[in-house]
């Protein structure tokens, strides 16, 4: 498999990455990886052109992995993807609804069906994917246990679905970031939308904060997404990560990231990339 030509996901065939990636790039030949860390490293060596990694979910909240992951990666924001999730409760064949006790999937779906669990009186179990657990209900034969996840999974592993949008939340979407080792950054173009994604460290001083986000309020930028955690091993300064609407050329722009350099000990620009249409249809 030609390394150009494929993009790796973290999962198991039927996941909602593979899924991801077969909508946004189909022309291109999804190869699944045990963990983040694999997907991405195969992306940083070359082994594949793309890595289609899940940020945030609008049910669940953030995948906080990936926000350990990215300061360590040198990889950039080529493009984003949102997928619309529809869970399914699935068993082996011939299980009925009555007999099942336990439901495994990937933390974050089982936070996305947790108002379903619970009126089912189903026993919760964490795996480490939708798709592997799905995989591990076939393997097992068990009607008393079942799994949340796609119907792609269910149709890969032989498995009856008994339940269709399981998820507690209809409108339930997962935002992809797709990641490449090239800085790939579209050329401004009027009437099109960008986003432009950076994390940063505020330096050890009062309102540090305050002042290095001040640039983007004088100059009339939006700022879309703020994320705050703490570096590994540290209790010092917060790092952030940044989602702003608009184009690194733009002069404003430009004029607010020349602001935020001087009270951040650090900057890293992570891409500028066009916006999904998804966007356009939220502000409608």
């Amino acid at each position: 498999m030609a390394a150009g030509s494929t993009i790796v996901y973290q999962g198991e065939e039927g996941a909602y990455s593979h899924l991801a990636c077969r909508h946004a790039y189909p022309d291109l030949q999804p190869s699944a990886c045990l963990t983040f860390s694999e997907a991405l490293q195969r992306v940083e060596k070359g082994d594949a052109a793309l890595g289609m990694i899940p940020l945030e979910n609008s049910t669940a909240g953030r995948v906080e992995e990936i926000y350990r992951q990215m300061p360590r990666t040198p990889l950039y924001i080529v493009a984003e993807h949102f997928e619309p999730v529809n869970h399914c409760l699935l068993a082996v064949a011939g299980a009925a609804l009555d007999q099942i006790e336990v439901v495994s999937s990937h933390p974050q779906a089982l936070t996305q069906c947790d108002g379903n669990i619970n009126r089912l009186h189903l026993r919760a179990e964490a795996a480490l994917d939708t798709a592997g657990a799905a995989q591990e209900v076939a393997r097992r034969g068990d009607p008393s246990r079942a799994a949340i996840a796609s119907r792609l999974a269910a149709e890969l592993y032989g498995l009856d679905i008994l339940r269709e949008n399981f998820q507690d939340l209809s409108a339930n979407t997962t935002r992809f970031i797709v990641l490449s080792r090239d800085e790939l950054v579209p050329p401004l173009e009027p009437g099109e939308r960008y986003i432009t994604s950076l994390m940063f460290q505020v330096r050890n001083i009062p309102a540090a904060l305050y002042k290095a986000l001040g640039g983007f309020a004088t100059n009339g930028v939006n700022l879309v997404k703020l994320e705050s955690y703490m570096p590994p091993g540290s209790f010092g300064a917060s790092e952030f990560y940044v989602d702003i609407e608009g184009h690194r050329d733009v002069r404003s722009m430009q004029l607010a990231l020349e602001e935020l350099g001087f009270f951040a000990e650090w900057v890293r620009l992570l891409g500028t990339y066009r916006a999904h249409p998804i966007r356009s249809a939220d502000q409608s």
